[in-house]
């Protein structure tokens, strides 16, 4: 319970300085800086992959990529073969927005793990994902 408890209280904290960041940089709320993320790493994608993804509803995603649209950051593309299938896509202005974004971002966090040196850094990556991983196995028994 305490390493919950412990790992809990430092999310809160980090996810403080998260959404802070994502709002300095004028890109609306985290969902909205989400999805650029996601079309910027993975280039054109179904809006409802992106919502799974970054666990949106798809009323949530839908208004997410209603709000990137506007502002010029992303295009909805129809699939040539199904076109029940729609992909955000990022516009060329969106790709340059969010790219400058994610290295001011990337900063920003990074201020915030400076407090470890990068060999703590490694472990505490290698025990989350051991922690994790022993955890979705236990979700899913």
């Amino acid at each position: 319970m305490h390493v919950w408890l412990v790992l809990w209280k430092a999310f809160k904290s980090l996810e403080i300085l998260d959404k802070r960041s994502v709002s300095d940089l004028g890109l609306g709320c985290i969902s909205d800086f989400a999805v650029l993320e996601v079309l910027y790493h993975k280039g054109p994608t179904p809006i409802n992959t992106i919502g799974k993804k970054i666990h949106l509803t798809s009323g949530s995603i839908t208004a997410a990529v209603d709000r990137a649209e506007k502002k010029g950051l992303v295009e909805r593309q129809w699939d040539a073969g199904d076109r029940r299938v729609i992909y955000a896509a990022l516009t060329a202005n969106g790709n340059s927005t969010i790219k400058a974004a994610l290295k001011e971002h990337a900063a920003s966090l990074e201020i915030a793990a400076s407090g470890l040196s990068a060999s703590e850094r490694g472990q505490l990556l290698k025990l989350l994902k051991k922690l994790g991983y022993r955890a979705a196995e236990l979700a899913q028994s």
